[in-house]
């Protein structure tokens, strides 16, 4: 049995491509300019495959997103290669689930005291997916000027390790801060939170369409 797509990138998109280790933290992806771009992360099983390997039960652990965790290479090899009991799997179960919970809460604690803050807020998370969508995605002068490059490959990352988790950050701040909206931004947040949800789900689980970026949100929250 292998790993499947489906899994690996549940799990690099959780982990938002950095080591779960708690001590760690490490950004697992190196962005280049233009197409150069590549994942140093690697998918570390909590129960080994083998019975033998690290803390292993009798037939293996699957390979499947429950039992793996995202970590750097250094960490991997450190925690892997430890006497047993060192790291044991109940702690790779908590450092996994607290570093997920962690990037999807990311924002929810951002309280405002104006509009023009919440924005100032916002406003360089959207310039930040606004120029991975200008360098790498299927509309940028490199995919169009060789469509044969590899490109989509950084674009597939860039989408599920920055694009959505920079995503979650926006709605939760906007959400945390509510009240400071008026009735333009409260629309145009809807249908910032329609498509974010929809985009998100469209990397793991391919869907035939779904909204597009919402421009009405783009000219509520920049600065």
């Amino acid at each position: 049995m292998t790993i499947s797509d489906s899994d690996a990138k549940i799990l690099w998109g959780r982990a938002a491509g950095i080591c779960s280790n708690p001590t760690c933290r490490a950004d697992l992806t190196a962005v280049l300019e233009q197409t150069a771009s590549y994942n140093i992360g690697e998918m570390a099983h909590i129960i080994a495959r083998k019975p033998a390997g690290p803390r292993g039960a009798p037939g293996g652990g699957p390979d499947t997103y429950a039992n793996l965790i995202r970590l750097c290479p250094s960490c991997h090899r450190h925690i892997d290669k430890s006497p047993a009991g060192t790291y044991p799997e109940a702690m790779l179960h908590e450092w996994k689930r607290q570093h997920e919970e962690g990037i999807r809460a990311a924002g929810a604690d951002r309280k405002f005291s104006t509009l023009e803050d919440l924005k100032q807020y916002v406003a360089p998370l959207l310039s930040e997916n606004k120029a991975l969508w200008k360098h790498f995605g299927p509309q940028s002068e490199s995919a169009l000027a060789d469509p044969g490059s590899n490109v989509h490959i950084a674009w597939a990352l860039r989408k599920i390790d920055r694009i959505v988790p920079n995503n979650r950050r926006i709605l939760n701040a906007v959400e945390a801060n509510r009240r400071l909206l008026g009735p333009r931004e409260t629309e145009a947040a809807v249908a910032f939170r329609i498509h974010a949800s929809a985009f998100e789900t469209n990397q793991y689980r391919r869907l035939d369409t779904y909204p597009t970026f919402p421009a009405q949100f783009e000219e509520c929250f920049s600065k």
